[in-house]
């Protein structure tokens, strides 16, 4: 209300609430577009995926007819062979199974996550240097102990709708049915299975952000050719910054992958695995080394399009929102 009565219509948004708008559309996004490929990654992981056998050709020298004996070896299938399975056994909804959770958790887990952050940088800043990668790292840990604890019930319910096959016949469950059973069957404790496992992956998240902001400063301690268009240098600090994005994460998936595999695991229903340590141990005398790597491939793949959608719908939404404002 201004002075002698006369009103002014104005458009007010403020940063925080800007900024949670754009991460929820952008990780909706992001989440919607990707999650075919996490169900892949899930059904890989999972100790219920059916190997195929190959049977190879194997001479014994010792023989004097040199005659040869097949021996049969377990393969693990790979992405497409997964795909398709799922397209023909299943139908197209089912690669798309855990979507409901993934929506409702993406922008709480978001603001969690970068509040805590955001509130223990202020803190490790007092401690050690001011913006280190000491200080970056004790955040990044700290803020992703914090979320992983307050949203392992919903990426739990979230594996477990991946994981279910659909049968003729039998309709699979909703979002709602299954936490239904699992706190039937399993109790509280149900929903914070892997939990162990998510606590050994902040691993990755420490190193993605220790890639991620060094990345950062390399990008703006390099010399930018000058342009007389704005828009054209703003344009390529934001490709430049989705790229670390995708560098330190691409590297953190590879060095930490283990521990997803056995978070899959250990959320499976009904199953051996109880305990981080002792799935590992079984795991690999089961199985190998190399079944800690199943659906690798499938999990690069997704995080490089899922940050760059983020990222992209977040600069859009933000650059739309600051428009109208």
């Amino acid at each position: 209300i201004l002075e002698g009565g006369q009103a002014e219509e104005r458009t007010w948004l403020p940063s925080d609430l800007l900024w949670l708008l754009s991460c929820r559309c952008g990780g909706t996004v992001g989440a919607i577009f990707t999650c075919p490929l996490e169900v892949i990654k899930t059904r890989l992981q999972s100790s219920r995926l059916a190997l195929r056998t190959v049977y190879y050709p194997q001479v014994h020298l010792g023989t004097i007819s040199g005659a040869g004996v097949m021996r049969p070896t377990s393969v693990t299938p790979g992405l497409l062979q997964v795909l398709k399975s799922i397209l023909e056994k299943e139908g197209p909804k089912s690669l798309f199974r855990g979507l409901g959770p993934n929506l409702v958790g993406v922008a709480p887990s978001r603001a969690v996550y970068f509040a805590c952050y955001s509130k223990a940088k202020e803190q490790f800043n007092g401690i050690f240097v001011p913006n280190s990668n000491t200080v970056h790292i004790f955040s990044a840990g700290s803020a992703a102990f914090v979320t992983n604890t307050l949203m392992n019930p919903i990426w739990m319910v979230k594996t477990r709708m991946q994981l279910e096959r659909k049968v003729r016949g039998c309709k699979q469950m909703n979002t709602l049915q299954c936490a239904r059973h699992v706190y039937q069957t399993e109790g509280i404790r149900g929903f914070y299975r892997g939990l162990t496992a998510s606590y050994a992956g902040i691993s990755e998240t420490i190193i993605c952000f220790a890639i991620y902001e060094s990345l950062k400063k390399c990008l703006k301690e390099a010399p930018i050719v000058s342009s007389t268009d704005g828009n054209e240098k703003s344009s390529s600090g934001f490709f430049g910054l989705m790229a670390a994005a995708a560098v330190s994460k691409g590297c953190a998936s590879c060095i930490a992958y283990p521990h997803e595999v056995i978070r899959t695991r250990l959320r499976e229903e009904g199953t051996k695995y109880k305990s981080f340590v002792q799935t590992a141990r079984l795991v690999f005398r089961e199985e190998g080394y190399l079944a800690f790597y199943r659906g690798l491939f499938a999990q690069l793949i997704r995080q490089i399009p899922n940050t760059a959608i983020v990222l992209s719908t977040y600069e859009f939404i933000v650059y739309l929102l600051g428009e109208r404002a």
